[in-house]
């Protein structure tokens, strides 16, 4: 059992190394490096939107509302913390009001 266990860690850690190793030594097109640079915030907008939608059962209004306050202090280059703060204060304002 502890050999399956050992397997699974070895061939999950492969493919995440990996590419540590090998993308310094390639070069890519300029397009192939740009769509490599996208690829983080794409993730990001899709871990975050399902959430901002659901912050409050039944009234995505709240969060999508909530999400463009952040949206328009990140624009404005504000620090994380006082954007995710903003954010955070406009989703209990509107819960009361």
């Amino acid at each position: 059992m502890i050999l399956v266990i050992i397997g699974m860690a070895i061939v999950t850690m492969v493919p995440r190394f990996l590419p540590a190793f090998v993308v310094d030594r390639w070069t890519f097109p300029l397009w192939v490096s740009r769509w490599l640079n996208a690829i983080p915030y794409a993730a990001l907008g899709a871990l975050i939107f399902p959430g901002i939608t659901t912050v409050i059962d039944g009234e995505p209004h709240i969060g999508l509302l909530a999400g463009g306050v952040a949206v328009v202090f990140a624009f404005l280059r504000a620090h994380t913390i006082v954007t995710v703060l903003v954010a955070i204060g406009t989703v209990y304002i509107l819960t009361i009001i």
